[in-house]
């Protein structure tokens, strides 16, 4: 099978286990100032994790986008992307762990058809410190599912990474890993759980590419969770069975099931073969980057893939509207397309290449996600501007370079410098410097690493597990900006047109931070309008009330969504005023709000704008404030 088929198969065979499928979320998470992106499949589903009703009932599944920055260094290994597709099935208090590892195991052998002597799993060891019992019952399951196709599966007991690569496999097929590996919570490991936050054990299941020889740079010994290659994670069952107290842990009355599993390592693993840029959502790049450069995959694969991953990235960002700038996810996107032009540059690209890969991407995924071609044309655009741009920055680079050598020798600092402003990869600085006689400081290797590892440091402070469940919080103040932000996006729609769309926004303890659609500055006198609206509802004390229907109903109701975002047949839609007559404002929304808007102006608080400022093209940005 390849990926496009497993993709369709693992939807539709739950579809028969009675989940509903909804549209995956934008890689842009709404309302959530922890992260930059949507980083996993679970990441939408947190609020129904925590407790809030899903609008589709408790058996949900999808096949989510994801994008990860921190893996941008990672590309050119066998497994890592920073772009990737996760399935996913949930079960909001419905079944549990037997259903769950039946189901996996049946789609993977019997529908995807893999081999079960080439799967390994892991469970949880237990805390005993807070009473947490070894997952047996996990390991019962799998042991008789082993047992069906006449394989002994043999437990043996690890604990953490780094213990697996002194104990090694001892012919085991079940392994036993502590909670830096198998427990499941928004702050890690059992004893940094949150207080109030559901968590539980969870069980991996790994597909060994035998073919792959250990390399003891990753330790002595290979095990499931060793780093070298061999083998490879294509899913994982979150049993999310408890909750933090105080005091420790206490059963969930009504547990959930968060599983997830890698669409590209399933097909990865469905073809035997540990090279993920071989599978059917991947190649189609990697041939048009062989026709466009005249170079063969096998001779250039760390370039290859690095320009096939960021591209696929930029691409699905730029279907969910991020355009490159030098703030948030617009840099992150910059960053990725810069650093694959940088590798085309290498393979002999002269121009205009990325805008030939996007016809590409539209043909892989147009059956699965019909946004992609409606995004065609606007993504093209993008593409075109920014390689443009680049291609100067680079020219302008070279100019760089030229003073530089002017000193007589090139520094760590100037090579880092390069590399980061004006996109030069050091083996370009380093030729250059060649060509030109120019002498290269002996010791420039480890200034330039310590001010990569400290880039390193502040993009991975900016998007790596920043993520850890999801909502920026529920508290009364986060609910407050959260009412606000729907207040202000219909008096800007009331002031400035009905042109304006949302196009994102974060909410903190501090600040609400709104993007919307609008081609020119908001003048003064606009912005002291929409300030008068807002603190003319917070007055009223408007009702805030919600109701679940179904999403047609619901646009035709008037109801607004945010820019790109797909629904499912029902939605949540809260109302600020009379639901039934002369109602202020209606969104499709998940929460969480205040009661009524009273509660806004406690304490004699009133709702002021603090900045508004351009965002991107044709995007503005406004930050207010309750003061």
């Amino acid at each position: 099978m390849n990926a496009q088929e497993i993709r369709k198969a693992y939807l539709d065979y739950f579809k028969d286990k009675k989940h509903v499928v909804i549209p995956r979320a934008r890689l842009v998470p709404e309302n959530d100032p922890t992260t930059l992106f949507t980083g996993s499949g679970m990441q939408p589903m947190v609020p129904y994790l925590l407790g809030a009703e899903h609008a589709e009932g408790k058996r949900i599944a999808d096949s989510q986008i994801c994008f990860r920055a921190e893996d941008i260094e990672e590309v050119g290994d066998n497994r890592h992307t920073t772009c990737f597709e996760m399935l996913g099935n949930w079960s909001l208090g419905d079944y549990f762990k037997k259903e769950q590892i039946n189901w996996f195991w049946d789609f993977l052998i019997n529908v995807v058809g893999l081999d079960p002597n080439k799967l390994y799993v892991t469970c949880f060891i237990g805390d005993p410190q807070f009473d947490i019992p070894k997952d047996t019952e996990a390991e019962t399951i799998w042991r008789g599912l082993f047992k069906t196709k006449n394989i002994d599966a043999k437990s043996v007991d690890i604990g953490s990474g780094a213990d697996g690569s002194k104990k090694g496999m001892n012919d085991g097929r079940i392994f036993f890993y502590d909670g830096s590996k198998n427990w499941w919570s928004r702050g890690g490991p059992p004893k940094t759980t949150p207080v109030g936050d559901p968590c539980g054990p969870d069980s991996e299941v790994f597909y060994e590419f035998s073919d792959i020889k250990h390399n003891s740079d990753f330790g002595e010994h290979c095990h499931p969770n060793c780093e070298c290659g061999r083998f490879s994670e294509i899913g994982n069952s979150v049993f999310m069975a408890y909750k933090r107290t105080s005091s420790g842990f206490e059963p969930l009355p009504n547990p959930n099931i968060d599983f997830g599993g890698g669409l590209e390592r399933i097909s990865a693993a469905a073809l035997n073969n540990p090279d993920m840029f071989r599978i059917s959502v991947i190649w189609p790049i990697i041939a048009k980057l062989e026709e466009i450069t005249g170079k063969a995959y096998d001779g250039h694969r760390v370039a290859m893939q690095v320009i096939a991953d960021h591209l696929r990235g930029a691409f699905f960002l730029g279907v969910d509207g991020v355009v490159p700038s030098n703030l948030g996810q617009g840099y992150v996107m910059r960053r990725i397309m810069r650093r694959a032009i940088r590798y085309a540059l290498e393979l002999g690209v002269a121009q205009d290449f990325s805008t030939q890969l996007v016809p590409v991407l539209v043909d892989i995924f147009k059956n699965d996600f019909s946004e992609v071609v409606e995004r065609q044309n606007a993504v093209i655009e993008t593409f075109a501007r920014e390689e443009k741009l680049f291609r100067q920055t680079l020219s302008n680079g070279v100019k760089e370079f030229n003073k530089m050598a002017k000193g007589g020798k090139l520094s760590g600092e100037n090579i880092f410098k390069l590399y980061d402003t004006f996109g030069f990869p050091h083996e370009l600085s380093l030729e250059e410097a060649g060509l030109n006689n120019v002498a290269v400081d002996k010791n420039w290797r480890v200034d330039f690493d310590k001010l990569m590892k400290l880039q390193k440091d502040r993009s991975r402070t900016a998007s790596q597990g920043q993520f850890k469940g999801g909502l920026g919080g529920h508290s009364d103040i986060h609910k407050k900006y959260h009412t606000a932000t729907h207040l202000m996006y219909k008096a800007l729609r009331i002031v400035l047109g009905d042109h304006v769309t949302q196009r994102g926004s974060n909410i903190t303890e501090d600040r609400l931070r709104f993007d919307f659609s609008h081609g020119e500055k908001v003048t003064p006198d606009q912005v002291k309008q929409v300030e008068d609206i807002v603190n003319e509802q917070i007055a009223k004390d408007l009702p805030v009330s919600w109701q679940e229907v179904p999403t047609k109903e619901a646009i035709a109701g008037g109801a607004l969504g945010a820019f790109g975002d797909k629904y499912g047949d029902r939605v949540k839609v809260y109302t600020v005023g009379d639901p039934k007559k002369d109602w202020f404002s209606k969104e499709i929304c998940g929460g969480p709000h205040v009661e009524h808007t009273g509660q806004l102006g406690e304490n004699k608080k009133i709702f002021k704008i603090s900045k508004e400022e351009a965002s991107s093209a044709g995007v503005r940005r406004i930050k207010a404030v309750l003061q």
